[in-house]
């Protein structure tokens, strides 16, 4: 696994642990950062990507939701599955504001994400609507 897809992991842990504990991510980043402890065990240092990934998403937080919201047809964002949600929005970051992530891996990467942690499901799901969102980028940002 490549380091970038290792910091993308990362990233979609804290901001699934977020919406989870009902807290920022980004102050959630912040902890990690200042002390990467985790389950009473030393976990290895946040990556400096993973920092870009938490803080990109959170900056662009509504403007994600608002896009995802938009065009996954017939689904709200609550009804989706968190991890699907924390996935999405990571992907969507990456491919409406990732300025050195090419359009297609931003999408590889989401996908692969949902394929090893989701529903057999949503690997089509986040293909389908981060796909619809590389359509429309250019309305969007």
């Amino acid at each position: 696994m490549s380091a970038r897809a290792k910091a993308r992991k990362r990233a979609l842990d804290i901001l699934f642990e977020a919406e989870s504990r009902r807290v920022n991510a980004a102050d959630l980043l912040t902890e990690r950062v200042a002390s990467p402890v985790r389950a009473g065990q030393e976990d290895h240092p946040v990556p400096d990507y993973t920092r870009v990934l938490v803080r990109g998403v959170v900056e662009h937080w509504a403007a994600i939701d608002d896009a995802l919201a938009t065009y996954a047809q017939g689904w709200t964002l609550d009804r989706m599955p968190a991890v699907d949600r924390a996935i999405l929005r990571l992907g969507a970051f990456e491919l409406l504001y990732g300025a050195d992530v090419p359009e297609g891996v931003a999408i590889a990467e989401a996908v692969g994400l949902a394929t090893e942690l989701s529903t057999d499901e949503s690997p089509g799901f986040v293909n389908g609507l981060l796909g619809r969102l590389q359509q429309v980028k250019p309305s969007l940002v």
